[in-house]
Order: C-alpha cells, then structure tokens, then sequence
C-alpha cells in the first residue's frame, strides 16, 4: 500500500496547480458558484468541476478521470467535450494530455446559448469511453450566470477525500446491489489431519538410531511412501563391543566350514553303503544351522560397518504414507526403545474441519453439507463447498455432558499450504436457507464508537459516513437490512483511511479548484 505525505511544498505545489487552472475575476466581474459532476462508466469514473458556461467566456475545466479496475488516474489520453443537442451545432473542446496524471484541463468557450446535452469522452491508448452528463444551460451573459448560479456559502458537505489521495493509496468503490446469500450458523472448530491421513511411526526394534544418509529428518520435510527416514540399530544381547561381534563371526565361520566338510564326507560314505541315512541327514541340518549362525553374526556385525557409500547399515524406519514431516521426537545416535514415538507424518492435501455446534443451534441443521470457515491472520474465508471436491464426515449424534455441543466433522481440499493443522477457526455452517437482498463487501465495514459503518460517495471526492444494520453473513459479503439503498456506491478497499479523514482536524477543505 502507497501511503499519501502532504507537507508544507505539497501544500504550495497544490495551491499553485489549483490557481493555474482559472483566471482571478476582474474588477466588477459577477462571481459564479461552481458546477460538479460524478459519472461512472464500466471503465472509467469521472469527476469534473467546472464554472457556469456563458456565451463567448471561457470555461477552465478540471476532468478527473479514474480507471476503475486497480482505481489508478488516467496517465494518458485525449479528453473532448461535446456541447450538442437544442437543435445547434455541435461544439467539441479538446485537451490532448495532461500535466498531472488523472488530470484533464479542457477550456470550454460556448459559442451558443441554450439548453446543451453535455458528454465527455476519453481516448486512451487501451480503450475509448464516453461520459453522457445530461443537460446543461449555456448562458447568454455573466449577470443570467450568476443569477442562476450564485456563489455558494460555505456548509457541510460531507467528508472531503482528494481524488489525490485516493489514486496513491489501497482504494475502491463499489455500487450496492443485490446478491443471493446463504444462512449459516455460527459456530468453533479446529482444522485436523484426517483419521487415515496422519501416522506416527515407533521404533520397530530397541537400539540407536543412526542417520540415514548426510540429512536427518527435519519438521516440515515432504516424504514419500516407502522412504527411508532413520535406521536402528538393534541392541545386541550379550555381545557389547565390537571385538566379540568379530569373534563370533569368526566363530560361525568355523563351526559352518566343519559342518559343510562333516556332511560332505557323510555323503561319501552313503554312497558307499557304509552308513546310515540318518547320520546324514542329521549333518546336513548341522551345516543349515551352522550357515544361518554365521549368517546372523556376519548381520550384526556388519550393523556396526560404514560401506564405503557412507550408507549406515540397519533396521530401516519407513514412512508409511506420503506427507508432511510435522514433529520429530528423536535425535540421531539416541538410544531408543521398542515401541518410542519416532516421527508423526501428515497429508496435508486433503483435511478436516471438526467443528461443535452448540445444542441451541441444532434444530436449524437437517443435513448440513457446506460451510465456510475463517481463520485469524488470514484475509479470505475458506469454503467448503461439495462442488469443490468437500464432503461431510460425520455428525454426531449425541450432544457433549458438558459443553453441550455436537461435533461435525467436514473434510475439503487444502486451499492454502500456510493453513496449519490445529489452527483455530470461526466456523459459519450453512442452513440451506438463501436470501436474495441488498449486500456490502466485508472490507466496506468500519466500526465507529460501537456502530457499524460505511462511507457512502456523494461526489467524486465527497463521502458521508453511514450507519448500516447487517443481517445474515456469508463469505465476504453480508447482508444490509437498513442503511443503503441499491446503486449508492460506497468505499470497499480505504474505508479506514475516509474514517481517519473525517477524524483529522487537519482534514482538506471543501473541494477546490485544481
């Protein structure tokens, strides 16, 4: 957001841009009150002040001109003014550009009296619009002008915010006008990991840990199913150090080359018929025992070797589901037993919405398939919408002894990645009830001393702060039941910057001349 600085050069810079603008009266002059007009067109918003118009006199025009979509002021362009109608020529008047942006200075000079049909029309280099302001009265002399349009005394007009201003900070209006909004009931929830989208993995074996690779898992790691996150190894019983773990390799290693020579020479001698099958049989289960001996001791020993990879050997700890890594409870080389909580991994693309709805508030809930959810620090509601992919869990049947609420339980598509799993949230559940009525955007509300308001446009940098009395809420929008009428356009993004300036003793004054 661009914030507005006026100081003391800002000030003499302004009132030198205003004098430029129109001659001072001469002596005897008869001194006219001025004319405004605001217009909007789907692009554009015009504001444009300007003295009566007489025959053969100049008329310096100041044409504000605004383009709606970012509300920034027109940088380029060519302003004409038509005076057509009342059976007379047309008359245009043309200012090719503008000194300051937004800012169109056209000189109009009448050439005949009447009744006009007055417009305004803006080439810009993107797109050409053109203002319809209604009728206007050419005069034929200063003193009917003056007479029909005295000056004007000095009365309230609202609360005064320069287009100035307006064009250099966060700033939009927005007609009021009717929309379908859907009843809700309020309610508190939690936003939670769902019941199969969340695994906490233990230690499988009783052993250290050992790193996996150069990284240890981290909170907030993205893992896959199937990766490997850590590996133990397993606590050897009755081996300590690794000098036995060698020896009794060695050892089986012994005991399985005698049991496979035993049973070879065993076999030779059945051949032969010079012995029992049993005695053979017999060595040929010592050598499988032998084998599957050497085999175990070669395994622990080798769970205490570096491979030359780096690659620790041991019991791997797998990630059963594909997700998040949201807490980490171990260190690497700890000591861990069978069973200890290792890491907790969450899915965090689909979650659920448990809210607990007050008993009160459950006769007005048939069969609640939709809500919307707002979370502090977060500017835009969430929705849970069925056609969004979102669906209803559960809905319980009983109602809590003590809280005297009900849970529900929605589960919808992770619109947003900062959004945490037990965040706490302003749950709105919605009835299926609609009401079609006159609505106002969320950022248009202000609180002022307990009331509610909105700064309503009475003229292009004119505003009149106005008390609304809201209805039902859904989304960014809530519903005006008194207050506004439909078409009045009001402030939705700066509201708290007009509230400020109605607050400053320091406020502009009435209007002026550019």
């Amino acid at each position: 957001m661009k914030i507005l600085r006026f100081g003391l050069l800002g000030s003499l810079f302004l009132l030198a841009a205003c004098s430029a603008g129109r001659e001072s009266p001469q002596e005897g002059t008869p001194e006219l009150g001025g004319i405004s007009i605001t217009d909007f067109t789907d692009k554009t918003e015009l504001f444009v002040e300007f003295s009566p118009l007489v025959v053969g006199q100049e008329s310096a025009f100041a044409v504000h001109l605004t383009q709606l979509e970012g509300f920034l002021p027109m940088a380029q362009g060519r302003v004409i003014v038509f005076l057509g109608g009342g059976d007379l020529p047309l008359e245009k008047f043309v200012a090719d550009g503008s000194q300051v942006p937004g800012i169109f200075r056209p000189i109009v000079k009448p050439q005949n009296p009447g009744r006009r049909q007055l417009a305004i029309r803006l080439v810009a280099p993107a797109f050409t619009v053109t203002h319809f302001l209604g009728g206007v009265t050419v005069y034929p002399d200063l003193k009917t002008a003056a007479h029909a349009h005295p000056p004007e005394a000095e009365k309230e007009r609202g609360i005064t915010f320069l287009l100035e201003q307006q064009w250099q900070v966060d700033f939009a209006l927005e007609a009021v006008r009717p929309h379908t909004l859907r009843e809700s009931v309020a309610a508190t929830g939690v936003v939670r990991p769902r019941s199969d989208g969340e695994v906490w993995i233990h230690a499988p074996t009783a052993g250290h840990l050992l790193t996996y690779g150069s990284d240890f898992p981290q909170v907030g790691m993205a893992v896959t199913q199937g990766q490997i996150l850590a590996q133990i190894a397993p606590r050897m019983a009755g081996e300590a150090d690794f000098a036995s773990l060698q020896l009794a390799v060695q050892k089986g290693h012994s005991q399985y080359q005698f049991a496979a020579h035993e049973r070879q020479r065993l076999e030779d001698l059945f051949k032969q018929n010079a012995m029992p099958k049993h005695r053979l049989i017999e060595a040929r289960k010592e050598e499988t025992i032998a084998k599957a001996e050497l085999e175990a001791a070669q395994r622990r020993l080798a769970q205490y070797q570096v491979l030359s990879s780096g690659t620790l050997v041991g019991v791997p700890v797998q990630a059963p589901i594909k997700g998040l890594l949201t807490q980490v409870q171990v260190t690497a080389g700890s000591y861990l037993a069978t069973g200890q909580a290792l890491f907790h991994v969450v899915q965090t693309d689909r979650l659920w919405l448990e809210a607990r709805i007050a008993e009160a508030d459950l006769g007005r809930l048939h069969d609640p398939t939709a809500a919307w959810f707002e979370v502090e620090g977060f500017e835009q509601p969430f929705r849970i919408d069925p056609a969004q992919g979102a669906r209803r869990v559960m809905f319980s049947m009983e109602v809590d002894e003590v809280s005297r609420t009900t849970p529900l339980v929605f589960e919808f598509p992770n619109p947003n990645p900062a959004l945490r799993i037990g965040m706490f949230a302003q749950v709105h559940v919605l009835t299926g009830k609609k009401v079609h009525d006159l609505t106002v955007p969320r950022s248009a509300l202000v609180d002022h001393n307990g009331q509610v308001v909105v700064y309503v446009l009475l003229g292009g940098e004119s505003f009149e702060r106005r008390s609304v009395q809201l209805g039902i809420r859904d989304g960014n929008y809530a519903q005006v039941r008194e207050g506004l009428s439909a078409g009045e356009r009001i402030v939705t993004h700066g509201a708290y910057l007009v509230h400020l300036a109605a607050a400053s003793p320091a406020a502009p004054g009435h209007g002026h001349a550019h």
